[in-house]
């Protein structure tokens, strides 16, 4: 279960031989700029609704696991993994590639990290990520979340840039990923910026949508509370959270976490939580400022001791200072406090739409209900077509001495499998299998497994005839 992190208070002429187009300027440019625009827009640098991914990610995620390169195995040079996403399926450059690999990768901007990357990635003080070449990097076990059953033709595939190789147009994500790890971008009259929101809180909404379609927003609001963002904080303004869960626009306050702590002939404020996306360094800085040109008196020398175990930063103040009156300066004139505007604008259908709360979760459930029939359909097929052949075999061996007796007299394969369909009543397929069955399946053993096999598929194709046929099954798989 996750743990919530924020505390939440309160048309042209083309002459064919120079390839130049004639027209009036305007018309082309816009003509130009229209095409250009709807590229940005729907490919490039906004997120998906349904799997809450902007077209790179979810190429390198999909590139990692077309590799091999998964949660359980060797980590593999990120260089290696952006020269082969950048070859198949994203052809604009490397630094585009890898700086999403790296986003991916940091805690500091995500609650659910989908690259799980070894060496310097980045720092809450913006250091940038050491080059590919050093770095290595496979998918995290949340990411295979949003890849699973992906093989079961459970969402549409579309070829890449050079008709090549196909590429998912969509993930089959477990979970609603766009409010989880939210998503920022800006393309041609359109920009996003959706925070993130706690795991646990997310999936219950989402059960409680599933289970009751026409909620309301105040009841879904008690299961998610508002952002959770990684880095902590304390979120205030509800009324900006219930605009925005309503029309997917608002505006609230964040607010770092500090504590004065008492000790003896010691004085201190503690920040352990900053405000989102907030450079820690450049917040220590100022705060120093504001000490050493005494803007406010009380405060005696600031420091950094952040450290593998988390965020610290401590302000030493003096025994006669006002600890709340200098937590409130900060608060005005640091960004100890910041506001944060939601702007949830996202691809649904191949169109940008500003979405709300229950927007985004009935566009999900939606999705996840066309994966599950697909992949329930998938499967039904599949395993008719091995019940086919069971029943065939079973049938051969019932009658195998004459079945022996008739592929001895057949002139080769081709022939026999002609005889064998002719005489006998077998399909193509049966017929196939019953050629290339071995002489050991003829034994008691696997006689019996077969009359399993057989047994267990009538089972399953129940159970899959019941999804496919029945919404409160559909639900309960949900």
């Amino acid at each position: 279960m996750a743990t919530r992190k924020t505390k939440v208070d309160d048309e042209f002429v083309t002459n064919t031989d120079t390839s130049m187009i004639y027209g009036p300027f305007e018309d082309i440019i816009s003509e130009r700029f229209g095409a250009y625009s709807k590229y940005i827009i729907q490919d490039r640098a906004l997120p998906d609704i349904r799997d809450g991914l902007k077209p790179v990610q979810r190429r390198i995620l999909f590139g990692m696991k077309e590799l091999g390169i998964v949660a359980n195995t060797p980590y593999k040079k990120s260089a290696r993994i952006v020269g082969d996403v950048m070859g198949k399926y994203h052809p604009h450059g490397d630094s585009s590639i890898y700086d999403a690999m790296v986003r991916m990768s940091q805690w500091w901007k995500s609650n659910e990290v989908l690259i799980d990357m070894h060496g310097n990635n980045g720092s809450l003080d913006n250091d940038p990520a050491a080059a590919m070449r050093y770095t290595e990097a496979r998918l995290s076990s949340v990411a295979m979340e949003l890849l699973k059953d992906i093989d079961e033709d459970t969402v549409e595939f579309t070829f890449n840039f050079d008709d090549t190789l196909k590429e998912p147009t969509v993930l089959p994500t477990r979970f609603p990923a766009l409010l989880i790890n939210g998503a920022k971008g800006i393309a041609a009259g359109f920009a996003t910026d959706i925070p993130p929101h706690n795991l646990s809180e997310v999936i219950d909404g989402t059960i409680h949508r599933i289970k009751n379609p026409n909620c309301r927003l105040e009841t879904m609001m008690e299961l998610i509370k508002g952002p959770d963002f990684p880095t902590g904080g304390i979120v205030f303004g509800k009324k900006g959270i219930i605009d925005a869960f309503t029309t997917g626009k608002g505006k609230i306050v964040v607010r770092g976490k500090a504590e004065v702590i008492e000790e003896k002939n010691n004085r201190k404020i503690v920040i352990t939580e900053i405000p989102y996306d907030i450079i820690k360094i450049a917040l220590v800085k100022r705060i120093d400022e504001i000490r050493f040109n005494k803007e406010i008196w009380g405060m005696v020398e600031v420091r950094d001791e952040s450290d593998r175990n988390g965020l610290k930063i401590v302000i030493d103040i003096t025994n006669e200072a006002d600890a709340q009156l200098i937590l409130n300066y900060l608060y005005k004139e640091s960004d100890l406090q910041t506001s944060y505007s939601y702007n949830m604008v996202a691809i649904d259908h191949k169109t940008p739409k500003q979405v709300g709360l229950l927007a985004v979760l009935d566009a999900y459930i939606e999705f996840k209900k066309e994966v599950i029939l697909r992949k329930s359909q998938y499967n039904f097929d599949k395993k008719t077509a091995r019940l086919h052949i069971i029943d065939g075999l079973i049938k051969a061996i019932s009658i195998v001495d004459e079945l022996i007796d008739t592929i001895k007299k057949s002139k080769n394969k081709a022939d026999a499998k002609e005889n064998i369909i002719a005489k006998y009543g077998f399909s193509e397929k049966q017929a196939e299998a019953i050629l290339m069955l071995q002489l050991y399946r003829l034994s008691s053993t696997d006689i019996t497994k077969l009359n399993e096999e057989q047994e267990l598929l009538h089972q399953e194709l129940a159970q899959l005839k019941e999804i496919l046929t029945q919404e409160s099954a559909l639900k309960n798989v949900m």
